[in-house]
C-alpha cells in the first residue's frame, strides 16, 4: 500500500516536475517571443521616427521648394511686367524717333526753301549775314516809308487842290449844262434803247445831262404818231429808266427800241 502511495507520490512529483519544466520552456519561449516583439516594436518605432524625421526634412525641403517656386513665379510676373513696360517704352521711342525723323525731314525741306529764298535775295546773302541784311532791309524800309509818307502828304495836298479845282469846274460845267438845258429843253428828244415788258420799264438814251428830271413828263412816238406815255423813275447823267404807263398805250401797241421820246409839254427857259 505504502509502495503504491510512494509510486503515486513519485508520479505526482514527476508530473509536477514535467509540467513545471514544460511551463518553464513555454515561458521562456513566450519571453523570447515577447523580447523579440519588443525589439521588433523598437525597430519599427525607430524606423517610424526615422521616417517621420525624413518626412519632416522632406516637408521642409518641399516647403522651401514651394517658397522658391512662388518667388520664381513672382519674379517671372515681374519680368513679364517689366518686359511689357519696356516694349511700350520701345514702341514710344520708335514713335518719337519717327516723329523726329519727320521733323528733321521738314526742317531739311525748310532749309532748302530758305536756301532758295536766299538765292533769290542775292548771291551775297547767307544764313550767317542774314540778320545784318534784314537790319539793312528794315532800315531801307523805314526810309521808304518816310518818303512814302512825305509823298502821301504831297499827294493829299494835290488831291485837295484838284478837288477844289474840280468842284469849280463842275460848278462851271453844271452852270453851262443848266443853261444849255434851259435853251434846248423844249426841243429835247431821245430814243428808247431797251424795253422790259415783263417789269414794265424802258431805258432812254438820255439823262440828267440832257435836262431830264423826275418831274419831266414824257411821251413816246413812232413814225410821228403818239403811242403812249412813260414816267422817269431813275435818272443818270446819260440815260433814264422810265416806267411804262400801260393805260396810255394804244390797243395792241408794244413799246420797242427805236421809239422816239419827247417832252409831253414845253417848258419855259
Amino acid at each position: 500500500m505504502k509502495a503504491i502511495l510512494y509510486v503515486v507520490a513519485i508520479l505526482a512529483i514527476g508530473g509536477a516536475a514535467f509540467f513545471t519544466l514544460e511551463h518553464t520552456k513555454k515561458f521562456e519561449e513566450l519571453q523570447a517571443t515577447r523580447l523579440q516583439t519588443i525589439k521588433t516594436n523598437k525597430d519599427v518605432t525607430a524606423n517610424a521616427d526615422a521616417t517621420e524625421s525624413d518626412l519632416k526634412k522632406e516637408s521642409a525641403v518641399l516647403a522651401t521648394a514651394e517658397q522658391r517656386r512662388e518667388e520664381l513665379n513672382q519674379s517671372i510676373t515681374i519680368l513679364r511686367s517689366t518686359g511689357a513696360t519696356l516694349q511700350n517704352e520701345l514702341s514710344e521711342l520708335d514713335n518719337t524717333l519717327k516723329a523726329q525723323d519727320d521733323e528733321f525731314a521738314e526742317l531739311d525741306k525748310t532749309m532748302k526753301e530758305v536756301g532758295e529764298i536766299l538765292k533769290g535775295l542775292g548771291a551775297d546773302i547767307t544764313l550767317e549775314n542774314l540778320p545784318e541784311k534784314i537790319q539793312q532791309i528794315e532800315t531801307d524800309k523805314k526810309d521808304k516809308i518816310a518818303k512814302l509818307e512825305e509823298l502821301e502828304t504831297l499827294v493829299e495836298a494835290a488831291e485837295k487842290l484838284l478837288a477844289k479845282n474840280k468842284d469849280e469846274l463842275d460848278r462851271l460845267v453844271k452852270r453851262k449844262v443848266d443853261r444849255d438845258a434851259r435853251i434846248g429843253r423844249n426841243s429835247m428828244e431821245s430814243v428808247v434803247s431797251a424795253v422790259n415788258q415783263d417789269w414794265g420799264f424802258l431805258v432812254i438814251g438820255a439823262g440828267s445831262n440832257s435836262g431830264f428830271t423826275p418831274q419831266t413828263s414824257l411821251i413816246v412816238e413812232r413814225d410821228g404818231r403818239f403811242i403812249g406815255r412813260v414816267r422817269p423813275s431813275a435818272i443818270e447823267p446819260t440815260q433814264t429808266i422810265a416806267e411804262i404807263d400801260f393805260n396810255s398805250l394804244a390797243t395792241g401797241v408794244r413799246l420797242q427800241p427805236g421809239d422816239r421820246v419827247i417832252l409831253a409839254k414845253p417848258t419855259a427857259n
